[in-house]
Parts: C-alpha cells; sequence; structure tokens
C-alpha cells in the first residue's frame, strides 16, 4: 500500500492545472447506458472512482475503451442488469447506473454502495424519485432490485433533511429522459455538475428545461442518441488548491477552471486576507502572511461545499486567531480533525462544530487518512508543516486527485510516493 512522504515548510509558487471534474463524469459516464449509440468523452481524469464506473459499466455489458484521457462507450442491447456487488461497494456513485437501467431495460439489480466514511448518506430520495415514477423498489439482502412496465412522468419534491440530493437529482433526471410525459423536480439540486450532466443529456436529444434552478422539468422522448462531450473542472480541485496556496504562504495560478463555479470559496478566500485575481479559466491566489480567522458553514450549492470543510480546516490551522467551521452536510466529516492535531494543530470538535485555534505552524507527523477529502487535508497540512510527514492509506486519494504529487511537484513541494512496507 503506497504512502506518501512530505517535506514541507516552504511558500510554493507557479502554475497548476485543475481536471475536469470526477462528480461531473461519473453520471455521465452512467448516462451512456441511456442508448445504444456510441458515445464520446473526452478529457477524462484517470482516477480510480473513473476506473471502478468504467469496471461496472463493462460487467454489465457495455463496451468501453479508455484511452488518452477518451472514453468511447456503447451499451447494446445484451446487457447484464445486475451491479455487482465487488465493484459496487468500492464507491457509492454506482449507484448511478439505477435510472438509466429503469429507464431503457425497466429493471435493475443495483447492490447498496460503499465509497467514503463521513457518516450516513441515505438513498430514500433515489427510492422515491424512481417509486414516483412508477418503479416498484424492493429492497433485501443488501441491494435494490427494481422494475416496472413503464416509467411515468410525475411531480417529484427530492429535498431532504439536509438539503437537496445530487445524487437523486442526477438518477431521476435520467430516469425521466425516457419515461412517459413531463417530470418535475422540486427542490432539485443547483450544482454545477448537475447542469452539466442536464446539459450532455439534451445533446442525447432529452428535453429539459431549468437547469440550474431548483426546478426542473423533463419531457420523455423515446430514444436518446449518442454525443460526444467533455465535463467542467473540477471546481473542489480547484478549491483545494488555492488552499495549498494559503497553507504555504506562497502564490499560485491555478488554471483549467470555472470561476463563476467558486464563488462562494473565493469569498471565503478574501475573508482570509488572500488577493484573487480572476481570468477567464483560472484564478490567481496570492496570500499575504498567515490567514486571518473565518467562520464557515457548509452548504448546498451556491453555499460553501462541504467537500471543501477538510481542506479549509488544514489551511486555517496556522491561522491568526480562531475559526469555526460548522458540518451541515454530513455531520461526521470530521476524523481528519485527529490526524491534523497529531500534527500540532488545535482543533475542538463539538458535534457538527469545529473550533480551530490557529497556531505559527505545525510539525511533520505519521498520518492516516480516513476518506478523500481528508486525505487532501493531510496533504496541505504536510505542505505548510515543519520537517517530514508521512500520510498513509492514500488510496482514498487516488479516487479523487489526478496525479497530485507531479503537479504539486510544479510548484516547488518537495513529495513522494513510496510503496509501504506495511
Amino acid at each position: 500500500m503506497d504512502k506518501l512522504i512530505i517535506k514541507g515548510g516552504m511558500p510554493l509558487i507557479g502554475k497548476i492545472k485543475v481536471s475536469n471534474a470526477k462528480n461531473a463524469t461519473l453520471p455521465i459516464l452512467a448516462a451512456c447506458l441511456l442508448t445504444d449509440k456510441p458515445c464520446q468523452i473526452n478529457q477524462v481524469p484517470m482516477l480510480q472512482d473513473i476506473k471502478t464506473m468504467i469496471g461496472l459499466l463493462k460487467a454489465l455489458g457495455v463496451q468501453v475503451n479508455f484511452k488518452n484521457s477518451t472514453v468511447d462507450i456503447c451499451a447494446g442491447h445484451n446487457m447484464t442488469l445486475e451491479a455487482p456487488y465487488d465493484i459496487v461497494r468500492k464507491m457509492r456513485a454506482s449507484y448511478y447506473v439505477l435510472g438509466p437501467l429503469l429507464a431503457r431495460f425497466h429493471k435493475a439489480k443495483v447492490y447498496l454502495p460503499g465509497g467514503c466514511s463521513i457518516g450516513p448518506r441515505p438513498i430514500d430520495l433515489h427510492i422515491k424519485g424512481m417509486e414516483s415514477l412508477g418503479a416498484q423498489m424492493n429492497i433485501e439482502h443488501g441491494f435494490i432490485d427494481a422494475q416496472t412496465d413503464k416509467l411515468q412522468g410525475a411531480n417529484i419534491l427530492l429535498e431532504g433533511n439536509f438539503g437537496p440530493s445530487v445524487g437523486a437529482t442526477a438518477n431521476v433526471m435520467m430516469a425521466a429522459t425516457l419515461a412517459q410525459g413531463t417530470t418535475t423536480i422540486i427542490g432539485a439540486a443547483l450544482e454545477p455538475e448537475i447542469v452539466d450532466l442536464g446539459n450532455f443529456l439534451k445533446a442525447m436529444g432529452a428535453q429539459i428545461q431549468g437547469l440550474g434552478s431548483s426546478q426542473i422539468s423533463i419531457t420523455g422522448v423515446k430514444q436518446l442518441n449518442g454525443t460526444e462531450w467533455t465535463p467542467i473542472p473540477d471546481r473542489i480541485e480547484a478549491g483545494t488548491f488555492a488552499c495549498v496556496a494559503v497553507a504555504s504562504q506562497g502564490i499560485i495560478e491555478i488554471e483549467n477552471c470555472e470561476p463563476k463555479h467558486l464563488e462562494a470559496v473565493v469569498l471565503t478566500l478574501k475573508e482570509m486576507s488572500c488577493s484573487i485575481t480572476h481570468a477567464e479559466n483560472s484564478i490567481i491566489v496570492k496570500t499575504n502572511g498567515r490567514p486571518k480567522p473565518v467562520s464557515i458553514t457548509t452548504a448546498p450549492y451556491p453555499g460553501f461545499p462541504t467537500d471543501l470543510q477538510a481542506q479549509f480546516m488544514a489551511a486555517l490551522t496556522i491561522a491568526d486567531g480562531t475559526s469555526h467551521i460548522t458540518e451541515k452536510i454530513f455531520k461526521s466529516r470530521f476524523l481528519h480533525a485527529l490526524e491534523l492535531n497529531r500534527m500540532g494543530a488545535d482543533i475542538a470538535i463539538d458535534d457538527n462544530k469545529a473550533i480551530i485555534n490557529g497556531k505559527e505552524k505545525l510539525s511533520g507527523a505519521k498520518v492516516m487518512a480516513s476518506d478523500l477529502r481528508a486525505s487532501a487535508a493531510l496533504v496541505i497540512a504536510g505542505l505548510c508543516a515543519e520537517g517530514e510527514t508521512e500520510i498513509s492509506r492514500i488510496y482514498h486519494l487516488d479516487r479523487g486527485y489526478e496525479s497530485l504529487e507531479q503537479k504539486l511537484t510544479g510548484l516547488g513541494a518537495k513529495i513522494e510516493r513510496v510503496a509501504s512496507r506495511n
């Protein structure tokens, strides 16, 4: 099992390029199940989650070729309609195949998904959405057995206890493209990744209105066509690199990003006394010494993203004062705080609130990653810490960050991947 060795304590300066978004690419790959015509997805990041989704599609009988960052997909008629446990358990996004399989083949058997250890993420809204469209959903022995004679458009309220569900919005939208009549999703997720998926479906011939709003209408069509698509840049990776600039007290130009997708993040960075310069497809993050303390509350888009909570916590460990973070999406998403404290941070957790008393510096230590974004937080902490930091269980990192060591090395970071002897 690999680990990262980081020698920190120096400002990182230069340009770094963001890969395209994993969270946009995964549902787009699943949406290719909606047609028997060829689809081509370009500039796909080489990530473990992408490989897992491609493995799942192949297990279903889809013809997939992934070469030179391009995925060519053709989901023919001879399909297996059962998503196997050995693949689904590795990644929560595997449930994205449920809606497309039900829409096109009227049947699906999908095992309950796995993924990061960041607390419970129920799939009740996915089930509610499919049942509202007319599917019979039976959950037993760890899998969902779904079938329908036909899907029928309906008005569906998808907003849950913690706000709109990105996954449920995507699944219902995909299923509704081939349903009879019109489906209206009320309380739809506003995330850019949902808009990108919707635009991909429209390029396939779907009839969708209201993308980017809380109410999306989908009028079903008889069939969809193949198309070519390039997913949007990864706003979470862009925000992670911004935190690298803050923590290392450097200057980083973040290329291939969409500034309008980062408005809440940029506002927070400015509160932290960073200088932000915008270009058409990039931002420059320049720091002015230790960051100022801030208060952050995670929220659905366009609010502050929960997927950047850990990274900002790492950057705030060296703030000049006390910061507060309230996690309103995933209450258990604070496991990284314990590891950051091992590096000299002063973080106290009270239920879904974190109090971060900034220190002048962190010290390198042996730490362990608990999930994808926690991994990134530990990398950020290691880059600003004095001495050597050793991060184990970095397979989490490989699920969501493409060539991270090489990208950071280009900024002057001393970071190395080594094989663990354990």
